[in-house]
């Protein structure tokens, strides 16, 4: 090889090493670089995405120096999720952070040996045989469970309480969500204690959001509650507005919702979520098992109400649910 054509190669590995690893540049000789995914149905920006970067920054990990990320997100798409999964499998990551009992479970067909922290498993991790127990996860899954169904009735309860002779609310769901069948048993069972008619609009994917939303305003419903999904989060400006063009006061699963204009939201609090995901992943990348790590709760709730939107429905909020928010948006 001559000269000029070593150095030309020479040249091009450099580029390509900027280009593949970009994120190793500030690495220190000796530091172990921890792997992390984060693996969401969602898409990349979605809220808990960014939350847990920060989170893993404030106890130590800088991006680039100590942790490189290899996030999968199935934007949407659920079938996705078993390559998505296979592909960590394959590039043997230190830990995946999974959201939501449908990439947690592709996680867990994935690998046995790779720790999973579920930033979120909106059903039971014993019942969907995620873990043993809660106490002794037993396997390779360890983190937080929110058992969304839980909280439909809590949702309920609150329209309730806002619309003035409520009979009828509608509910928007994705029933590809492993959650959904669990969220509508329990919403058949908080509308019979509420003496309130039921009506269920699936909507799959963003595409089908204003079709079903068209079959909501024909529906003579009070209101809609808006179930727990990836889709719709990942929409949230989209089912706002078409929410607020339909003129139905609406609940939703996250503080997201409320900041776009939503109504109201009752949900876990991120910034505790986040947190308690990121000390799973400290502890495991410190040298803890997740078979040894209880699984755990959040413990702070929060209900956003959205004042302008409740003008603009003509909506008057109890006094006694504002002294419930946690935050009010004027």
């Amino acid at each position: 090889m001559t000269r000029l054509a070593a150095l030309v190669v020479s040249g091009l590995l450099l580029i390509l090493s900027a280009v593949l690893e970009p994120n190793l540049a500030d690495a220190q000789p000796g530091v172990r670089i921890a792997r992390v995914s984060y693996f969401s149905p969602g898409s990349l920006g979605a809220p808990g995405h960014t939350g847990l970067r920060n989170a893993l920054r404030d106890l130590g990990y800088v991006e680039g120096r100590n942790i490189v990320y290899e996030d999968r997100f199935a934007d949407g798409a659920f079938g996705r999720f078993p390559e998505l999964a296979a592909q960590l499998a394959r590039s043997r990551v230190d830990v995946i952070c999974a959201v939501g009992p449908a990439a947690i479970q592709a996680a867990k067909d994935a690998t046995t040996t790779i720790p999973i922290v579920m930033a979120f498993s909106g059903d039971d991790p014993v019942r969907s045989e995620f873990v043993a127990s809660l106490a002794r996860p037993g396997g390779n899954i360890t983190g937080l469970t929110i058992l969304v169904a839980d909280l439909t009735s809590k949702r309920l309860a609150l329209l309730n309480e806002v619309v003035p002779g409520l009979t009828r609310v509608v509910a928007l769901a994705n029933p590809t969500n492993r959650s959904t069948a669990d969220e509508l048993r329990e919403l058949a069972k908080a509308a019979q204690a509420l003496r309130l008619e039921t009506q269920v609009v699936e909507a799959r994917e963003r595409s089908q959001l204003d079709g079903a939303f068209a079959v909501i305003a024909k529906s003579r419903a009070g209101a809609v509650l808006v179930f727990a999904d990836p889709v719709f989060v990942a929409n949230r400006d989209r089912v706002v507005t078409l929410a607020a063009a339909s003129r139905l006061p609406a609940v939703y699963a996250w503080r997201e919702y409320a900041d776009a204009g939503g109504l109201m939201a009752y949900a876990p609090n991120r910034e505790e979520l986040n947190e308690r995901t990121a000390s799973f992943v400290d502890r495991i990348l410190k040298g803890a098992k997740p078979a040894d790590l209880p699984i755990e709760q959040p413990t702070r709730w929060e209900l956003i109400i959205n004042m302008k939107t409740a003008k603009a429905l003509g909506l008057t909020i109890p006094p006694s649910l504002l002294r419930l928010a946690q935050r009010i948006i004027e």
